[in-house]
């Protein structure tokens, strides 16, 4: 069928939608003004690649409050008073607690143990009350609630659980004796409230820590366990594989252990003996993201958790060498040998004979098995290469000498191309390392414009752990354009072996990182837009590629147009000399801030002014000042800045083809804390890099910027000198398809993503197939702003059957849809 977009009378959209919602087919009648033809061609006569079980998973960070207050089903906040100014200048360690009568933390001797360092002095008569999260402690009618504390001391709690409106439970009495020991109670909630408060109040001086209130219902019941829900939801999925504990707190903060003699170190690399054994005798410690983490969900819980999914455990380990902008290595050898044998006991903690050690540890915890590691995963976006590579390979040597089974994944840093990533691609090459982890968070036009990414990738080097990507957004369309690239990540299944969105979770009060698959709060807990795209594909993920290809829509690209701008990011900068000419020559714009700057715009951001002839932005805490000046329509010209870095901690940027605050391209020279600069692309606020060098911008220096746009063509040039070019042509494919074969079932299913306001009307050559007439159906469809929340879900599965099926058939796709065909064995 010949390709082309006609303009035809239908319902619109919404009438589409309404017809998935009812649960009825979708017919070209029902879906939207246009219409793009396409063919779909199957040739089940080929074999393509072979998909693996663990093809897709999870990735768990304790980012947005994943763990305490989220998946760790404690319902209390600073339980041990451990909270500290380390994690969060506002904390203290009362945080989440308040004292009526007298009350004092102590650090002394006393203490409960060596890594719970700090305890609560009641004094008699005095009650101290927890708040927990957000509004308070959110239980159900009937439900069992288990409270434990420690204490030390001759007295009689008494524990109450209420609100506002009163007694949410009976209240407990715990009479207490002699030294540190485990009290307990349990609560039967015999109203509902969202706003509850714990209180304890003792009848005589006791010194209390690791107050606990805990549902018993928590997922598959287990003790110290984790809230049910979220668990569900991630179980929902069906993941292949769970990759823990991060993310950038696997590798940042000191890299020091904890070390009885010196004292409490409270920002230290995620280490994972901190995290085992009981409870109570956890470490705490500062999160990468600004608050604590209790540990109290730690390894033991992560592996637990993937074998009661049926995933994968795969656990990550720090090198030795920071990531996430810190970019720092040890030159310490005994600790870095200290870290490698940690590895190693990790690993004999994992899958060890209750005679050895750590497996006789994790046997003690409940769990006499082996855990049956297979992957392990050492680093974690460290942008120091080299450094990187070289503590690796001390890692990998050590783990192929003890477990030559287990396969150690290295990684390629933080981004999805520039100097970082290409010296990691090589050294983990050069040493035939098995899996390399790539991490990128790009705008949804990288992922349309990028399904071939992996279509060149060297089928003998070593495999692809995708262990992080998101499309910046949690709308409809971005859900659509990670779900296009996914068919890329299929075809290349020899290549691409793991994959995981991320992040996985986010508390909706508490969030540093966003977009996020799954979202709650107390009460609650809603998938994404993601999270469907996610649960649909691994939920149909197919053993074997069949190999297929599909037309391509139409498109011309315009030559790259838009005004010129001005920014900083964390740091102070001067310009001066803004000359913009045309392709002959002819000024178009030209400013030396000898009088004021009228002509410039901006959001607001950041503090600038003309300062001695010059555009200074002083502010050195803002982020993202863009200031903008000239004509959107300017094409095919030169823009030419002088900029000097004043202060802070990154060097400046320039931008070109500005459209709007949320579409343009940037020079950022001097980015990622001075280590390097890119041209970075933004389309409707979320960015990609189009190319990345290493350097730094020094600062009170003057530098020479010059950016010359021909059509879609762009040169840039630092000091008179080229520095890079880039020609940003590649269009972004709306209509993407995979094909893949389910051999337990033989079911052929056809997965077609339509990324576009226009309806897709397909023919489909199956190549003589063997299959039935009638197809089962599974769409997702919505308006491409439409987002799921707390109170709506616009975007869910709608499951249909099409009786339509034969060796050549046409069908209809949506606009803006996912639809998978499951069309089974004749």
């Amino acid at each position: 069928m010949t390709r082309g977009r006609r303009r035809r009378w239908r319902l619109g959209l919404g009438a589409a939608v309404g017809a998935l919602l009812a649960g009825t087919a979708v017919t070209p009648s029902a879906v939207a003004d246009d219409v793009t033809d396409y063919t779909v061609t199957v040739d089940p006569s080929r074999t393509g690649a072979t998909i693996d079980d663990t093809m897709y998973g999870v990735f768990f960070e304790d980012i947005n409050r994943a763990a305490d207050g989220g998946l760790y089903a404690e319902l209390l906040q600073n339980r041990s008073f451990e909270y500290s100014t380390a994690d969060n200048k506002a904390y203290t360690p009362l945080t989440a607690w308040t004292v009526d009568g007298t009350a004092k933390v102590v650090d002394d001797a006393g203490r409960l143990n060596a890594r719970n360092r700090t305890y609560l002095s009641l004094g008699a008569g005095s009650t101290v009350t927890n708040s927990a999260y957000g509004t308070g402690i959110t239980v159900v009618k009937g439900g069992t609630y288990d409270f434990s504390v420690w204490a030390r001391g001759d007295s009689t709690l008494s524990v109450r659980l209420s609100d506002a409106d009163g007694a949410l439970a009976t209240a407990a009495r715990v009479a207490t004796r002699g030294g540190w020991a485990k009290y307990t109670a349990t609560f039967t909630a015999t109203r509902a409230g969202t706003t509850g408060r714990l209180s304890v109040t003792s009848s005589a001086d006791t010194a209390l820590d690791m107050v606990s209130l805990f549902p018993r219902d928590t997922y598959k019941g287990r003790r110290n366990g984790l809230r049910k829900d979220l668990a569900e939801k991630v179980a929902a999925l069906k993941p292949g594989f769970v990759r823990f504990p991060g993310g950038c707190l696997v590798n940042t903060g000191s890299m020091a252990g904890y070390d009885a003699a010196s004292g409490y170190e409270r920002k230290r690399s995620y280490q994972w003996k901190d995290t085992v054994g009981p409870v109570e005798q956890r470490a705490t410690n500062a999160n990468f993201w600004g608050y604590n983490q209790s540990y109290g969900l730690g390894y033991y819980e992560y592996f637990q958790f993937a074998e009661d999914i049926g995933a994968m455990a795969l656990p990550v380990v720090p090198a030795l060498v920071t990531g996430c902008g810190q970019n720092r290595a040890t030159d310490d050898d005994a600790l870095l040998k200290r870290h490698i044998q940690d590895t190693l006991d990790l690993i004999e903690f994992a899958n060890g004979p209750v005679t050895s050690k750590w497996g006789k540890l994790r046997a003690e915890m409940g769990h006499p098995k082996s855990f049956h590691l297979t992957h392990l995963e050492v680093g974690n976006e460290e942008n120091l290469p080299e450094e990187f590579f070289a503590r690796f390979t001390q890692f990998r040597t050590a783990v192929a000498a003890r477990y030559p089974d287990v396969k150690v994944i290295s990684n390629s840093g933080p981004d999805d191309s520039g100097s970082t990533f290409d010296t990691a691609w090589k050294l983990n090459k050069d040493a035939r390392v098995d899996m390399v982890d790539e991490h990128y968070y790009n705008s949804p036009q990288w992922f349309l414009q990028n399904n071939d990414r992996y279509d060149t990738y060297d089928r003998s080097g070593p495999k692809v752990f995708l262990g992080e990507y998101a499309s910046l957004g949690n709308k409809w369309s971005n859900a659509l354009s990670e779900a296009a690239y996914m068919t890329g990540l299929e075809r290349n299944a020899d290549v691409v072996k793991l994959a995981s969105y991320a992040p996985l979770f986010a508390r909706d009060d508490t969030v540093q990182w966003a977009p996020d698959m799954i979202w709650f709060n107390d009460q609650k807990s809603w998938g994404s837009a993601d999270y469907e795209v996610q649960k649909l594909f691994m939920r149909n993920v197919g053993d074997q590629v069949v190999p297929s290809t599909g037309t391509a829509t139409p498109s011309t690209l315009e030559p790259i147009t838009g005004a010129v701008g001005l920014s900083t990011w964390a740091t102070s900068a001067a310009y001066d000399d803004v000359k913009v000419t045309d392709a002959d020559g002819n000024a178009l714009f030209g400013d030396d801030f000898s009088g004021d700057a009228a002509r410039w715009t901006g959001s607001g951001r950041g503090s600038w002014s003309v300062q001695d002839g010059q555009y200074v932005q002083s502010d050195e805490a803002a982020e993202n000042t863009m200031v903008t000046a000239g004509d959107p329509s300017w094409r095919n010209y030169d823009l030419h800045v002088k900029a000097t870095k004043k202060s802070g901690k990154e060097g400046f940027l320039v931008a070109f083809g500005v459209k709007d605050t949320g579409n343009y391209y940037w020079w950022n020279l001097g980015g990622w804390n001075n280590t390097q600069s890119a041209v970075e692309q933004a389309v409707n606020g979320g960015k990609s890099t189009l190319i990345a060098k290493a350097g730094t911008i020094e600062t009170g220096r003057s530098y020479d910027v010059d950016i010359k746009v021909r059509g879609r063509q762009v040169t840039l040039f630092l000091d008179g000198q080229e520095w890079g070019s880039f020609k940003d042509d590649k269009p972004a494919e709306p209509f993407r398809q995979v094909v893949t074969r389910d051999k337990k079932t033989g079911d052929l299913i056809v997965k077609v993503v339509n990324a576009q306001d226009a309806q897709a009307r397909t023919t489909v050559d199956l190549g003589g197939a063997d299959v039935e007439r009638k197809a089962t159906v599974t769409t997702l469809a919505a308006a491409p702003d439409a987002e799921n929340s707390a109170t709506e879900t616009p975007v869910k599965p709608v499951t249909s059957t099409f009786d339509g099926v034969a060796d050549t058939f046409s069908y209809t796709f949506p606009a803006n849809s996912v639809t998978f065909l499951r069309l089974k064995k004749d």
